[in-house]
C-alpha cells in the first residue's frame, strides 16, 4: 500500500513539474513578437492582388461576348444596354436596380423587384468600384461591373453576404440620374 502512495506521489510530482516548464514555455511563447514589416504586407497585397487578376481572366474568358473594359483601378464594365439619358457625375442623386454576385455565382444582395435604391454618387457607402462604375453610365443604361475586392469590401468582406477578399460581379440599371 505504501509503494502505490509513493508512486503516486512521484507521478503527481513529475505531471507538476511538467505542468509547470509548458506554463513557463507558454509565457516565453507569448512575450516573442513577430515583426511584421511594410514590405511583408505590401508583398501579401501584391499577392492577393495578382490572384484576384489570374481568377478574373479566368472568369471572363469563359464569357467571350462580354465586351469588357477596364480601368486604372481594376475595375472592369460593359454597358450592355447604351441608352442616351442623363450622365452621372459626382454629387448626383440616382435610382438603381442592382443584382451583386461572387465571381462563383452565388447572390449577395438584389434589389427588390419593381424596388430601387437610391444613393448620392460619391457621398455615400456604397463600394468605390460601384461609384467608378456608375459615372461611366447614363439613365437607362445596363451595365456589367467586375469589381476587385481592394475597390468593392476589402480585407474584412461586409460582415454579413461578402466574404473577405471577394471579387464581385454587378448588374446594374441606372433607373434615373436627378
Amino acid at each position: 500500500m505504501i509503494d502505490r502512495i509513493a508512486q503516486y506521489q512521484l507521478l503527481i510530482l513529475i505531471f507538476s513539474a511538467v505542468f509547470f516548464q509548458a506554463c513557463e514555455n507558454e509565457k516565453e511563447s507569448e512575450t516573442q513578437r513577430v515583426e511584421w514589416t511594410q514590405d511583408q504586407s505590401t508583398a501579401l497585397n501584391e499577392r492577393f492582388t495578382e490572384e484576384e487578376e489570374i481568377a478574373i481572366k479566368v472568369f471572363l474568358k469563359q464569357r467571350p461576348k462580354w465586351g469588357m473594359k477596364a480601368t486604372g483601378s481594376g475595375l472592369r464594365y460593359w454597358i450592355y444596354e447604351d441608352k442616351p439619358g442623363q450622365t452621372v457625375k459626382s454629387g448626383d442623386q440616382v435610382d438603381v436596380r442592382f443584382k451583386i454576385k461572387k465571381l462563383d455565382g452565388e447572390l449577395c444582395y438584389s434589389s427588390e423587384d419593381g424596388e430601387v435604391s437610391n444613393f448620392k454618387v460619391d457621398r455615400s457607402d456604397i463600394e468605390s468600384g460601384i461609384m467608378e462604375g456608375i459615372k461611366y453610365m447614363s439613365e437607362g443604361d445596363r451595365a456589367k461591373l467586375i469589381i476587385p475586392s481592394h475597390i468593392g469590401h476589402g480585407l474584412l468582406g461586409d460582415f454579413e453576404n461578402i466574404p473577405p477578399l471577394q471579387v464581385l460581379v454587378v448588374d446594374l440599371e441606372l433607373v434615373k440620374v436627378y
